[in-house]
């Protein structure tokens, strides 16, 4: 049995951190990690892992569904089982066609993506900035070092 293994890593901050010193900072965070449970969770009858790192300022930044028994939906990503295909949909709540980005099958994809947020908070208006890095990849057997032991097929910034 196939498990679509999907790692994302979430950088947030507000206006007040867009100096040189903090685009550093953000910088230095790994792109990739060890999978490990917890924080890593089985969705899904065990038909996929999610494994998030970073921010989540907000709370509840991460969404996922299974809107048919074909297709797993993270953020802004679809992945269909049946094809071990990666595709980027631009704006989730509307019907905007896809972006295909590749296969997962036994090889990781690493995509990113910067996004802003407009947040009222204690009668504050402020944004809050995020880059979003997604590593996938389809595998027969899980093994914590899955996206450390090799660098990703493809990586595509989708900025």
């Amino acid at each position: 049995m196939s498990i679509l293994v999907l790692q994302i890593i979430i950088k947030q901050w507000d206006k007040s951190q867009r100096s040189p010193q903090h685009v550093e900072q953000r910088a230095q965070i790994p792109n990739h990690y060890s999978l490990k449970f917890p924080p890593a969770i089985h969705v899904f009858d065990d038909q996929c892992v999610i494994d998030q790192h970073g921010d989540d300022l907000l709370g509840n930044r991460l969404n996922y569904l299974q809107p048919d028994s074909d297709t797993i939906q993270l953020d802004r990503f679809q992945i269909n089982l049946s094809s071990k295909m990666l595709e980027y949909v631009a704006q989730p709540d509307s019907h905007i066609a896809t972006r295909a980005l590749g296969s997962l099958d036994n090889t990781w994809l690493q995509c990113k993506y910067n996004w802003r947020y407009g947040v009222d908070e204690g009668g504050f208006y402020y944004w809050l900035y995020e880059e979003v890095t997604l590593n996938a990849m389809v595998v027969n057997s899980l093994n914590e070092n899955l996206f450390m032991n090799s660098k990703p097929e493809i990586v595509i910034d989708l900025a």
